[in-house]
């Protein structure tokens, strides 16, 4: 540790670091999405789900986990959001034709409309967001490549 820092860290500066990089951009970027989904009345994670669930819902019955596997969210938290949104009418939770233990969870009409219209709306927030890019699809295969590493790792 060189003797003028206080921390024993590698870099020279603190937005050298990417780890730090991105959690203060997270934290920027989940405000902007935050205040885009206000008028929905939608939190980013209820909006993360009913989101998952409309896209996912195209390919049969869903459950629980394979929601949260799809969002990445813990099922315990993933439980509690999907009771918020049932309660609101956005989704309802019946007996899975294939598998009694399970619930098959589906959105309402009501439900899938907010959903696309939260999905515009957030969409624009990222477009916006992300405009100072120089190349926003290579961005993005950067991350994947991330994602993927994490799930393999």
């Amino acid at each position: 540790m060189t003797p003028h820092r206080r921390l024993n860290t590698e870099f020279d500066a603190a937005d050298e670091s990417p780890g730090f990089l991105l959690w203060q951009i997270t934290n920027r970027w989940q405000s902007a999405v935050r205040a885009a989904l206000k008028p929905s009345g939608l939190t980013h994670v209820q909006f993360v789900l009913l989101a998952s669930l409309t896209w996912l819902r195209a390919e049969g019955p869903v459950i629980q986990r394979q929601l949260a596997d799809h969002a990445s969210t813990d099922p315990m938290m993933t439980s509690q959001v999907l009771r918020t949104l049932e309660a609101r009418g956005l989704v309802t939770r019946t007996d899975h034709p294939l598998d009694k233990r399970a619930r098959a969870l589906t959105v309402t009409d009501h439900g899938r409309s907010l959903a696309n219209d939260a999905i515009v709306a957030v969409e624009a927030c990222d477009r916006a967001f992300f405009r100072p890019l120089s190349n926003a699809a290579e961005f993005t295969r950067a991350l994947r490549s991330l994602q993927v590493a994490d799930r393999i790792g």
